[in-house]
């Protein structure tokens, strides 16, 4: 099992950042090559890929409407991933939930392991 805690959500105003952090407990990342992905929903509206990353950090996915803002890193050895988030747009305001699973996917359905999400806000 593994057990992921998000934070660092909170309320900013457009154009800030924001750095999210997801704290993993019980197996670690790498020992079983666990890949991370965070993704973000807002009210009303379904799930949405935001970020991805392999377990040895090599290899990242950034959904098309955070690329060249946001950035997905991880510290194997703190057992912890990071999402910062540059340049928000009111459009960012959603819940962000952290996910693991063994193997790098884009796709929500494949993760196996969630957080129970961090809100953001931006505000204009």
């Amino acid at each position: 099992q593994v057990q992921l805690v998000e934070s660092g959500g909170g309320l900013v105003q457009t154009g800030g950042s924001l750095r999210l952090s997801c704290a993993a407990s019980g197996r670690t990342f790498s020992t079983y090559v666990m890949a991370m992905g965070w993704f973000r929903q807002a009210p009303g509206k379904e799930r949405e890929f935001v970020a991805a990353i392999s377990w040895n950090g090599l290899s990242t996915y950034y959904g098309e409407s955070v690329k060249g803002r946001f950035t997905i890193s991880r510290d194997n050895a703190k057992n912890t991933g990071n999402l910062q988030m540059n340049n928000l747009k009111p459009e960012d305001t959603a819940v962000y939930f952290c996910a693991a699973k063994r193997g790098l996917s884009i796709r929500g359905r494949d993760y196996e392991y969630w957080g129970q999400g961090t809100q953001v806000t931006v505000s204009l």
